[in-house]
């Protein structure tokens, strides 16, 4: 399994990719859920959440365990923390995971999360997220990105790390990593994404200890 290690500044974020299996698994659920309005009503997270789009529904636990996701995700969570810190986790904990279901218009506007780690991988995307109103040839189109943000933007560092989507991709961070998707236009498809928070060791997630 492929992973990257990203450090555009401070914290780190793990750059890995959900198995097609998983991936299909969880379309096909999601699916079941959009046209099952009871479910939807059930499973809803809008009221909780940052975002102002279109929906936002918690994922089951057991379904996350069946498909094989929150043994993924756990696996690579520890790669990350050996990779960035060179210690082992003892404790994996999946505390929730969600999915955003964003159109056109639509945003995330900028939040963090809770509980230890978190994360943020994407299901399905609009061919085009559209483009610039007026002529910005040397400016880069932002609708539809993930954005992190950290710290300010001085000589030698930067502040803001941009992520143009590609389906399956995962990427996993430190829950107080800021972050945003702007709105995008020009297509009525959907911009599908999946996020989760978990805990760990807290003797490795505690710097503050000694």
């Amino acid at each position: 399994m492929d992973v990257e290690l990203i450090q555009p500044f401070g914290p780190s974020i793990l750059k890995t990719k959900i198995p097609q299996e998983i991936m299909d698994k969880l379309n096909n659920y999601i699916d079941q859920v959009v046209i099952d309005k009871k479910k939807s009503d059930i499973l809803n997270m809008g009221n909780k959440l940052a975002g102002d789009v279109t929906q936002e529904f918690k994922l089951e636990k057991d379904f996350v365990d069946n498909i094989g996701f929150l043994k993924f995700i756990g696996i690579n969570v520890s790669r990350w923390i050996q990779i960035s810190l060179k210690q082992k986790i003892t404790k994996f904990s999946l505390i929730d995971s969600w999915i955003v279901r964003q159109f056109k218009d639509e945003y995330n506007p900028v939040h963090w999360h809770g509980g230890h780690v978190s994360g943020a991988g994407f299901l399905k995307l609009p061919k085009t997220f559209g483009s610039h109103i007026q002529n910005k040839e040397k400016t880069i189109y932002e609708g539809g990105t993930l954005n992190f943000l950290h710290g300010s933007r001085q000589f030698m560092s930067n502040s803001k790390f941009r992520i143009t989507p590609e389906i399956g991709d995962l990427y996993i961070f430190p829950h107080y990593l800021m972050h945003t998707v702007y709105p995008f236009k020009g297509t009525d498809e959907e911009r599908r994404s999946i996020s989760f928070n978990a805990s760990i060791d807290n003797d490795i997630y505690n710097v503050y200890k000694d």
